[in-house]
């Protein structure tokens, strides 16, 4: 039995359905609230549980060989910046511990890239990069950094762990929302009257399942595999989809010092009136600066990574937003 946390989300739902095309039995864990009508449910068996909850983590890990840890809160806001340490990083304490104590062979852990740069950090390979919590941005960031460290800690004490570190996904699937689609919806909606430049790098999420699922048999641990793809300034992304949909590029860049501005108020107003997403977020703002360019050779030559190109990801993505009703 292989269990896949987070099995509903946008690299989750891809994840599982490679491990079913691949014959796999899947048990799916999902918190409870969660919109899971996607998932082939006749094909799986399906846990709702809270990864915070140690007992039903316990309960959920049990007789599993194989325990893919994707569960995370992916947003760069929440109203109670606390969330953030609660599932990012002690989520993944108690499911590791707890697969671990219930004899899973082997487990992966999906971290981020967007805790891989530093003011110092000039972009290319991270697999053994070292960095600082004061190298972090915002409270998403810290979190994930310190379950990342969390989880190399019990590496060091043997720990069959491998760490995969997926950059910006795009593509079709992505239910939730996550910030990058939530970007690339805004502008081919037309809802996007300028951007803020910068350095990033895409791969498709169906790509990024079937890196997680490579790493999982080939990789080693002690390291991060890096599951990239092609590295873009963001105008180069919205050409890309601009040939997909028509929408023209916005001719406005917003200067940083401007951007800064709209997401401290935009937070503001989340945080003490609307309770909603922000419009802008401080942490996203302030990784635009961050050199987002990254180097997956070691996944390419190690793992055999291959990645389609990102204008294929762009097509399938605006066609998938299309059968949403979303366009």
């Amino acid at each position: 039995m292989i269990l896949v946390t987070g099995g509903a989300g946008f690299l989750g739902s891809h994840l599982v359905t490679q491990l079913l095309d691949a014959g796999h039995a899947v048990r799916v864990l999902e918190r409870p609230e969660a919109n899971v009508d996607h998932l082939p449910l006749e094909r799986i068996e399906l846990v709702s549980a809270d990864i915070r909850n140690k007992k039903a983590i316990q309960k959920a890990t049990r007789n599993c060989q194989y325990v893919y840890h994707l569960a995370a809160d992916p947003n760069l806001w929440r109203r109670d910046r606390r969330e953030f340490d609660s599932v990012n990083r002690l989520g993944t304490v108690h499911v590791m511990r707890a697969a671990l104590d219930n004899g899973a062979e082997r487990l992966l852990y999906t971290s981020t890239e967007s805790i891989l740069t530093s003011q110092e950090f000039n972009g290319g390979a991270a697999e053994n990069l070292h960095l600082k919590a004061s190298d972090m941005l915002g409270p998403y960031c810290l979190s994930k950094f310190h379950a990342e460290e969390s989880v190399f800690r019990m590496v060091m004490e043997g720990a069959p762990i491998i760490v995969a570190s997926p950059t910006l996904p795009v593509g079709p699937g992505d239910r939730s929302l996550t910030p990058p689609t939530r970007m690339s919806v805004a502008f081919c909606r037309g809802d996007l009257p300028a951007y803020l430049d910068c350095r990033i790098n895409l791969i498709d999420a169906r790509d990024v399942a079937t890196g997680m699922m490579l790493a999982m048999a080939k990789g080693r641990t002690g390291i991060r595999y890096i599951l990239g793809g092609e590295n873009l300034l963001l105008s180069e992304w919205l050409n890309i989809l601009s040939k997909e949909t028509g929408q023209p590029v916005p001719r406005w860049k917003v200067p940083y010092s401007f951007a800064l501005t709209v997401a401290w108020f935009s937070e503001l107003w989340a945080d003490y009136v609307s309770g909603k997403m922000p419009m802008a977020t401080i942490t996203g703002v302030r990784l635009t600066r961050r050199n987002m360019f990254f180097d997956s050779s070691i996944s390419i030559n190690e793992l055999g990574l291959n990645y389609r190109p990102i204008r294929e990801a762009a097509r399938d993505a605006v066609a998938w937003y299309r059968l949403q009703g979303w366009l």
